[in-house]
């Protein structure tokens, strides 16, 4: 009989919730998120569990993202899996998001996509030297989901937008400079780290600062100020333009990295990214995310950008349209709008 994908129970007056996937690096399938879900409702009103721990199991990292190929398989039918996923993720992301209860996340290794909706709701999310942080999903035609739009805008400097463009894979110590982290623990401490959490939760925050380690200097401060000039244009054309502009070896590479991305999701995450800073509270960004996920995971770029990374990995997708320019407002316009009325997404009551 093989173990569950989560493992769910409670150590003294701690809640547990273990990824346990981790032959896929913990990529979430719809029932780790049912899993994940009704452990957290079960213990949103129990007085025996004062805090929830979030961690993994294995050493190869947090949560890569979720099952992409499934997402990939229903997109090509009718869909309606993909969006189940979706609708029931982004349910549990506005749940970790609302719960009254202090959540610790421990974002040991990789943190990717389906891991960040998981961590960053969190009170506090601990990194250690392993953490790689990224939003990678222009790369494969998806945009940067699970709250996405609710964080990346109110980064600094335009980082945010810049993380969602390029997928820039970052570590601990540029995690702490953006708050994805709050705190960071050399991993060869987490193992006491959680065992002092479990026997004391009511000091997890003072636990945190005796643990704490140093993370070094964030290397996103030496183009800080480069991101923030560069990034801080009206469209993505005029990024790549002043990028161009630029002409320095850091704008340069960036210029690479975006024209391997789909110009369709690139311009699908800034405008994300712009609706997603003006949102009123977290369920309309929620709602919004939806919108585009429902769409977008039947457009021909995911398709593609799966088939050509994840499947064949050939490297070599093929967008379609193949140039920003070239997506006009049309087309963007029918994957924000809103849906029919009894299909639109809902946070969990």
């Amino acid at each position: 009989m093989s173990e569950p994908e989560v493992l769910c129970r409670i150590e003294g007056r701690v809640g547990r919730i273990t990824l346990n996937r981790p032959q896929a690096i913990h990529a979430l399938t719809t029932n780790m998120i049912a899993l994940i879900t009704d452990a957290l409702l079960a213990w949103r009103d129990d007085p025996a569990v004062e805090l929830v721990l979030i961690d993994h199991s294995g050493e190869r990292g947090f949560c890569a993202g979720g099952d992409i190929r499934m997402l990939a398989e229903s997109g090509a039918g009718d869909g309606s899996k993909a969006r189940e996923f979706f609708f029931n993720e982004y349910r549990l992301n506005d749940l970790i998001f609302r719960y009254a209860k202090p959540r610790v996340a421990i974002m040991d290794g990789i943190t990717m996509g389906g891991g960040v909706g998981l961590s960053r709701p969190c009170r506090f999310r601990v990194a250690t030297e392993r953490t790689t942080f990224a939003m990678p999903e222009t790369g494969i035609g998806l945009f940067p989901d699970v709250g996405g739009g609710w964080y990346l805008p109110r980064m600094p400097d335009h980082i945010g937008l810049w993380l969602a463009l390029t997928g820039a894979r970052i570590k601990a110590a540029d995690c702490e400079l953006l708050q994805i982290a709050t705190d960071y623990v050399e991993s060869a401490r987490i193992p006491e780290l959680k065992a002092a959490i479990v026997a004391n939760p009511e000091r997890t925050e003072a636990l945190l600062t005796e643990f704490e380690g140093d993370a070094g200097r964030p290397t996103i401060a030496q183009h800080q100020d480069e991101i923030a000039r560069l990034f801080a244009q009206p469209s993505v054309e005029a990024i790549v333009a002043a990028l161009e502009a630029a002409d320095t070896d850091w704008a340069r590479e960036q210029l690479a990295i975006l024209a391997t991305k789909s110009p369709q999701t690139l311009k699908v995450a800034f405008r994300q990214l712009q609706l997603g800073g003006k949102a009123r509270d977290f369920a309309e960004n929620m709602t919004m995310e939806y919108r585009i996920g429902a769409r977008v995971v039947q457009r021909h770029d995911f398709l593609e950008g799966v088939r050509a990374v994840i499947v064949e990995k050939d490297n070599a997708p093929k967008w379609n349209p193949p140039t920003p320019s070239a997506v006009d407002d049309a087309t963007l316009d029918a994957i924000f709008a809103p849906l029919p009325s009894d299909q639109e997404w809902s946070p969990l009551p």
